[in-house]
């Protein structure tokens, strides 16, 4: 297979950073690269992109300077007709200027003025809300971070669009994809991969989707199959200090989740106990009027009921307020109108904050943030993270080993204990954030993103603690962008939140 070929050190301050040996990108085709959030995988696409600032890291590719790098000519090719979307949109976006401006600056000008791509993301709808947000200037919450997303992958399908005509053996391409789903729900998701794949049947490109939704993988099996030769999945591990690339078997995923839904499907249906969690369908926080129903389109209402042993999905497009819901269900938010029982204790929107802390907190319910870092003390080492926890049983050194080992390798614990939280990777928080919650053992559990960075192992490992936990009696609420796992974990205990 021709491909790419980069081996890579970056380093700053003289502290090594990254060194993969054999970074490869197949030309031509459209990788899928996995890995956990931290490995690499984002610094490295930007190293090789060209887009490293040699005042703060140091890089050598290829055994070359960065500097001499650069000059290379497929280097040169790729930032002439490539695109690199960010995953942070804003990184990019100009606040200076209005969107409609920015889809039409530097190389882009180029384009057709028709904005095809644009209209597709939009699902085709050339005026109303798509004109009145091209004229807007980017400001951090104006347009929101689906919309600053769908605004990027835009730009690049416009790019692509731009290439000329023929075959693939024109200039070098690279179409960087870092995290293009993050902010996007599987319906506007699809419609970029629709736009992907058809623009790759008109001119195949080389391109480079970085992401931990392997929901992915079952899309591209059903819409794409015919294209499964071109579409290559790869992942980043760690390996002997180092870091490697390796095929990832799509089989692995897709094999996996039919394992999850047939594992529901034959436990049948329990009777439920009564519930440790019931939420009225109808609350107010901030003003805003929030509603849950059973079903997508939000015609019913339905009160919000976790029963032991079951695990309840809530789902909602971003912005919606899911995360708002759950931190003042858990009292982190004192404000609006609300009511609901825990258990037997009763709670409303005059409840004081200092009920939750008596009763609630880390002893009836415990939430895991979607970031870790707004739940670690990054001046801790990972070991004393473990301390102070409201625990029924003392956490001895042996048994924050042992915890540790769920989701961490052996190898792994023997160095992370001793060392502080700010220099553990965005994946390894997000391991310790899960574990610093699981081990609380409360009736009600809340998961806000829980696989938000994680590998395809540590997937499988959090969900079978899930398992356990349901097993033994929890009740576990989730929100979540990975649909497909947690369609298959929670069966038909699934709500919708709707704002109004």
């Amino acid at each position: 297979m021709d491909e790419l070929q980069f081996d890579i050190q970056i380093a700053a301050d003289g502290k090594l950073l990254v060194d993969c040996a054999d970074f490869t990108i197949p030309r031509s085709r459209v990788t899928f690269l996995f890995g956990e959030s931290g490995i690499g995988k984002s610094l490295i696409s930007r190293a090789v992109y060209g887009l490293l600032d040699p005042a703060e890291l140091t890089a050598v590719i290829n055994g070359m300077t960065y500097a001499d790098y650069l000059r290379c000519t497929e280097v040169r090719e790729i930032r002439e007709h490539g695109f690199f979307v960010f995953q942070e949109p804003s990184s990019h976006l100009n606040p200076l200027m209005t969107l409609h401006d920015q889809m039409r600056e530097g190389s882009l000008a180029r384009s057709s003025p028709g904005q095809e791509a644009l209209r597709r993301l939009w699902e085709g709808r050339a005026g109303g809300d798509l004109k009145e947000i091209l004229q807007v200037y980017p400001k951090p919450y104006r347009p929101s971070g689906g919309e600053k997303q769908r605004i990027l992958l835009a730009m690049a399908l416009e790019k692509i669009a731009m290439l000329p005509p023929g075959d693939a053996r024109g200039p070098e391409t690279l179409f960087v994809f870092d995290e293009p789903s993050g902010s996007l729900d599987n319906r506007f998701r699809d419609i970029f991969l629709s736009g992907l794949f058809g623009s790759y049947r008109r001119r195949p490109f080389t391109g480079l989707v970085i992401t931990h939704d392997y929901s992915m993988i079952s899309r591209i099996a059903t819409e794409d199959a015919a294209l499964r030769e071109q579409i290559v999945f790869r992942e980043l591990a760690r390996h002997d200090g180092g870091i490697v690339m390796r095929d990832f078997d799509p089989a692995r995923y897709t094999g996996w989740v039919r394992a999850l839904e047939h594992a529901t499907t034959t436990a049948g249906h329990t009777p439920d106990r009564a519930p440790v969690l019931t939420v009225d369908h109808t609350l107010t926080v901030f003003g805003r009027r929030l509603v849950i129903a059973p079903d997508r389109e939000g015609v019913r209402r339905t009160h919000l009921s976790l029963h032991p042993g079951t695990l309840t999905y809530l789902k909602a497009p971003s912005g919606t307020g899911k995360t708002t819901l759950v931190k003042r269900v858990m009292g982190l938010i004192n404000e609006g109108d609300i009511h609901a029982s825990i258990k037997d204790l009763r709670i409303d929107g005059k409840t004081p904050r200092s009920f939750w802390q008596r009763k609630i907190w880390g002893r009836t319910m415990t939430m895991v943030f979607q970031h870790a870092d707004e739940a670690l003390n990054q001046q801790s080492t990972m070991r004393d993270s473990f301390l102070g926890l409201p625990t029924r049983r003392a956490l001895t050194p042996d048994a924050i080993v042992a915890l540790a080992g769920e989701l961490f390798d052996e190898s792994e614990i023997r160095e992370l204990l001793p060392k502080k939280v700010r220099f553990l990777s965005g994946g390894q928080k997000q391991r310790l954030n899960l574990l610093r919650g699981l081990v609380l053992d409360t009736d009600i559990l809340i998961l806000d993103e829980p696989l938000n960075g994680l590998d395809f192992e540590s997937c499988t490992r959090v969900v079978r603690i899930l398992q356990h936990k349901m097993a033994a009696g929890m009740a576990i609420l989730v929100i979540s962008h990975n649909e497909e796992i947690f369609d298959a974990l929670a069966g038909h205990r699934i709500c919708y939140l709707h704002a109004h």
